[in-house]
């Protein structure tokens, strides 16, 4: 596994992510074991950065992975940490808790689930719009200072934010949703990160599924899966949706390689600041997502995925709409 290093400051990293939300009920019910021996899996094939965040079903994520990382040397994964998103109970977010005071005290529990003294890149999952980005940062900033916090990172803001956030100590990389379906990032926040010298990972590069090549019409999410409250995932949007699938599968057989594997090729290939994050959640995923790693994608194959899907032809909003108020880019 060929390694990326995350912006000017970051740590160097395999250079596909194994993101782990999926593991802990977000997309319904998941298998403890396989879940375990996908982690073990993904370390084993290279894999070195693997993301969370202290709300993945309420603290569970965290909890999994102290398990299927107990005994393996700390310096041999690099964990990246979400954190301020509040939840209530039986279901449903309460909005985001980005105070200094706040930010200090989610650590510790981070901390203590995880099993570890520090954790690698540690970030606000979204912004908070009651507290200044400055004062969030320099909480976390105390916590590098500390030896707690390895990097400061942050997800889905706006390029201003970038800016200010960065003003009061380097930021390693933002976390953001970037696929072929979903580029907005394009206009303003990629630009700003690379004259900043700020990494890129992202999430969402199968579009949670649906430009997996393994999503088919008239499927519908089963219980707790967030997709079913999926703009792009609704009736009327998903038949359009995967119509645009069906063309990238084309270019797909062209290239002698997956759908999957072609769309994680594809964030990997703008830029060597750009790190894909692949949420497999089984072992059979898993493998069909790495070969991606190794995939060359040439001018003429990434002219072919333009022509298939070019940017805005997805149909429905990456989320529903009172997650989209509080993002910093739109699709």
């Amino acid at each position: 596994m060929r390694t990326r290093t995350l912006g000017s400051t970051g740590p160097a990293v395999s250079m596909l992510g194994l993101g782990a939300m999926g593991m802990s009920g977000a997309y319904g019910e998941a298998d403890r074991a396989e879940s375990i021996a996908t982690v073990h899996a993904a370390l084993e094939a290279g894999v070195t950065l693997i993301d969370t965040g202290d709300f993945y079903g309420a603290g569970h994520n965290e909890l999994l992975l102290a398990e299927a990382l107990r005994g393996r040397a700390r310096d041999s994964y690099a964990l990246s940490v979400k954190f301020g998103m509040l939840l209530r109970p039986g279901g449903g977010f309460g909005g985001n808790d980005a105070r200094p005071e706040a930010v200090k005290n989610f650590l510790t529990h981070s901390l203590t689930r995880l099993g570890t003294d520090h954790v690698d890149i540690y970030r606000p999952a979204r912004l908070d719009p009651a507290v200044p980005i400055e004062e969030t940062v320099g909480a976390i900033k105390e916590l590098v200072e500390a030896g707690y916090v390895r990097h400061i990172g942050l997800s889905e803001v706006d390029a201003a934010t970038i800016r200010r956030a960065h003003a009061v100590h380097p930021i390693s990389d933002l976390q953001i949703e970037y696929s072929v379906i979903s580029r907005a990032v394009e206009a303003d926040v990629l630009p700003t990160l690379r004259e900043l010298g700020i990494g890129l990972t992202a999430y969402g590069v199968l579009g949670r599924g649906l430009i997996s090549g393994h999503w088919t019409a008239g499927r519908t999410a089963g219980p707790g899966d967030s997709r079913g409250f999926g703009p792009r995932f609704a009736s009327g949007n998903v038949e359009h949706n995967l119509a645009l699938v069906a063309e990238l599968r084309r270019v797909a057989e062209a290239k002698g390689c997956t759908v999957a594997q072609l769309v994680i090729a594809w964030v990997a290939a703008q830029g060597e600041d750009v790190l894909p994050l692949v949420g497999a959640r089984t072992r059979e995923r898993l493998a069909e997502a790495l070969p991606a790693a190794e995939l060359h994608l040439t001018a003429d194959d990434l002219a072919a995925i333009e022509k298939a899907v070019p940017p805005g032809a997805a149909r429905g909003d990456r989320y529903p709409a009172a997650f989209m108020a509080n993002l910093g880019v739109g699709n």
